[in-house]
């Protein structure tokens, strides 16, 4: 590919948001950060999917069809990239959000 100023300009960012989260705490809150915004999303979809009955399995599969394709992109490669991790924390917390809403309907 040609190195442009764009290419040029878009690999130092990405350098240099690499370098800022080799920090664990600062990667570990990252994490935190998007598995609670997966919990609050899935905790949004489901309230909103849930208000219209009409969307409720079509929801269901989407967010099924979500998940499978995350953690198929995951565990198939051992892949160690911050996007993969953030995208994996946010898959448990919508997961878990999902959960949590079944029990509290089932009690």
């Amino acid at each position: 590919m040609q190195r442009t100023r764009l290419n040029t300009l878009l690999d130092g960012t990405g350098a240099r948001i690499d370098r800022f989260f080799e920090n664990p705490w600062r990667r570990f809150s990252l994490i935190v950060i998007s598995l609670l915004f997966g919990f609050f999303a899935g905790a949004g979809i489901s309230t909103t999917a849930g208000q219209a009955a009409e969307w409720d399995i079509v929801v269901a599969g989407l967010i099924l069809f979500f998940t499978e394709v995350i953690s198929r992109f995951v565990y198939t490669r051992n892949w160690r990239s911050l996007f993969v991790e953030i995208l994996n924390f946010f898959k448990i917390g919508v997961s878990y959000s999902l959960f949590l809403e079944a029990f509290k309907l089932g009690s």
